[in-house]
C-alpha cells in the first residue's frame, strides 16, 4: 500500500487529503491527537509538510477507522509503532482482535445479506406472477 511518485518531495496538507480521503481538519485532528507515527515537519512558515511515509501510514489509518477500529486502538496502535521494535507482538494482538470483530461484521452482514436476496426473490416471483398484493398487508 505504499504510494508512488516523487517519494522525496514534501506534500501540502492539501496534497494529503487528496491522497488519502481525509479532510484537512481529519488530518489536524489526526495529527493533535498523536495518530501519526512521527511528527509532521513544518515550513519555516508553520505549513505541514507531509512525506511518502505518513501518507502511506495514513492509509492504513483510513481502512483501519473505515473498517470500524476504535479511535483508542488506533491511538494505541500508533504509539505501538512510534516505540520502535520489540512490541511486534502486542501489536499482532491488537490488529488480530480488530480483525476477528471485522470478520464477525462480515458474517452478520452476510445473513443479512441472505434475508434479503431471499426478500427480493418472494417479491420478484409474486409480481412476476401478478399476486404481489397482499405481501405486507397491514390492513389483512
Amino acid at each position: 500500500m505504499t504510494t508512488t511518485g516523487a517519494a522525496a518531495q514534501p506534500l501540502s496538507i492539501g496534497a494529503v487529503a487528496e491522497r488519502t480521503g481525509l479532510s484537512v481538519h481529519a488530518l489536524r485532528f489526526y495529527e493533535r491527537e498523536g495518530l501519526l507515527v512521527g511528527p509532521v515537519r513544518r515550513t519555516s512558515g508553520g505549513r505541514r509538510r507531509y512525506t511518502s511515509v505518513d501518507v502511506d501510514w495514513l492509509l492504513i489509518c483510513v481502512k483501519l477507522r473505515e473498517s470500524g477500529m476504535p479511535l483508542a486502538d488506533l491511538k494505541h496502535f500508533a504509539e505501538l509503532v512510534r516505540r520502535g521494535p520489540g512490541n511486534e507482538a502486542e501489536r499482532l494482538r491488537l490488529l488480530d482482535a480488530h480483525r476477528q470483530r471485522v470478520d464477525a461484521q462480515i458474517r452478520a452482514l452476510e445473513e443479512c445479506r441472505s434475508v434479503i436476496a431471499w426478500k427480493v426473490g418472494v417479491y420478484a416471483e409474486r409480481l412476476a406472477d401478478g399476486e404481489a398484493g397482499g405481501l405486507w398487508d397491514p390492513t389483512a
